[in-house]
């Protein structure tokens, strides 16, 4: 029984050109055409604007539930907010979404400092603000005192443990340099790492910090380079990694370099910064690469890649796609699970009842929750940059 569930939950997840395949999971229950209302906001603009393709997936997988049919009868109106990755911006968005458009919930807010913002607000309004871009320990360190608010991310602490390890395997005796962002995600990520390399004091051997407004972190590059590094750990925007990369290259310094999932992608982080200084960066992953040979002949793959070239040609298809098509997934699937009790209360139980496999989560992970245990998302994998793409690392 266990076996037949989980497949019937996957083939609802795995979706090609003909939208016809979900009819029978989304037509039934409510027959009420009124249009569900969603919110999001996320950088349309400034420095992290690649982020705003979160967006962009969402809006695609949406488009296409509506031209099947809708979920449970009903079409889903996303309305999306530019923020600029801007805290205060965020907070002023949200409350519009709410209070002038009356959206029934937030749905995949991106970034950890913006929606942390809106967080306090939406809570005290009792307006759920589900599967927010972010893997901030706060998310789930505080879900008590904040229950209508969850994210999908996983934990940065976990990625910064997994880089931890794996510097411990192949280069026991390193000099470890770390940048990372001065915000709840920056920090997140550091502790990891830290904690991973707690037993082994004075690995880390030099630190820096950055704000996603600086225009350049060029002074922090020759800072760590001038503690003899041989590993450098960069836990930054896209735009900051390519000068990271850029600017190693420049003082002919050659660390093996680690990037956390945000930093993952190669057209705003790589392809600056050149392809072939980016050649043998390790990062982590928790998604497939929607362009990887390795998932050509992956049906859940190609159908997101079909969808995307579909409704959002124009969009890069990695990981901020991808990690909206899931939350448009992961959106759609509380919705149904609503039926006819479609509330804000009701929303957030539904949570806590997830049983579902998104096609591009890497293989053997999976979206299981329980009121116990709410974590969406909560194992990671590494994968190195061959100078063309990712390739996962056995």
């Amino acid at each position: 029984m266990r076996e037949e569930s989980m497949k019937a939950n996957r083939r609802t997840f795995i979706l090609g050109l003909s939208s016809a395949a979900i009819l029978p999971t989304l037509a039934l229950g409510q027959s009420d055409s009124r249009e569900i209302l969603i919110g999001t906001t996320g950088p349309l603009s400034g420095p992290a604007a690649v982020y705003g393709n979160v967006l962009v997936g969402m809006e695609a997988y949406f488009q296409m539930i509506n031209d099947a049919g809708g979920i449970n009868g009903r079409k889903v109106r996303l309305i999306i907010a530019d923020d600029a990755f801007t805290p205060n911006r965020t907070l002023e968005q949200t409350r519009k979404l709410v209070e002038s458009e009356k959206v029934l919930f937030m749905l995949g807010q991106v970034g950890s400092s913006p929606a942390l913002a809106a967080r306090q607000y939406l809570n005290d309004a009792k307006v759920p603000q589900l599967f927010v871009g972010s893997g901030a320990p706060t998310w789930l360190d505080d879900i008590e005192k904040f229950p209508w608010s969850l994210a999908v991310q996983p934990s940065y602490v976990d990625e910064g443990r997994s880089i931890a390890a794996h510097i411990l395997a192949e280069n026991p005796d390193a000099k470890v340099g770390v940048l990372f962002q001065n915000d709840d995600a920056g920090r997140g990520y550091a502790r990891g790492l830290r904690e991973g390399l707690s037993a082994h004091p004075g690995m880390i051997v030099g630190e820096q910090t950055t704000e996603t407004t600086e225009p350049t972190v060029d002074s922090q590059v020759i800072s760590l380079h001038s503690t003899g590094a041989d590993v450098l750990v960069s836990f930054t925007i896209p735009r900051a990694t390519s000068q990271v990369i850029r600017r190693s290259s420049d003082l002919d310094w050659k660390p093996q370099i680690y990037v956390g999932s945000v930093s993952t992608s190669i057209q705003q982080a790589f392809v600056p910064a050149g392809l072939d200084r980016s050649t043998g960066i390790i990062g982590v992953a928790y998604m497939k690469e929607m362009l990887d040979s390795a998932w050509e002949k992956d049906e859940g793959v190609q159908s997101m890649v079909a969808l995307m070239k579909k409704y959002k040609p124009q969009v890069a298809l990695e990981l901020p796609a991808a990690l909206g098509l899931t939350m448009g997934m992961l959106g759609a699937e509380v919705i149904r699970l609503c039926g006819n009790d479609l509330t804000r209360e009701n929303l957030v139980e539904q949570t806590a009842n997830l049983d579902v496999t998104p096609p591009l989560l890497l293989p053997g992970l999976t979206v299981k929750t329980t009121p116990e245990k709410r974590a969406i998302m909560s194992k990671v994998a590494l994968q190195q940059f061959d100078g063309t793409g990712w390739k996962l690392m056995s």
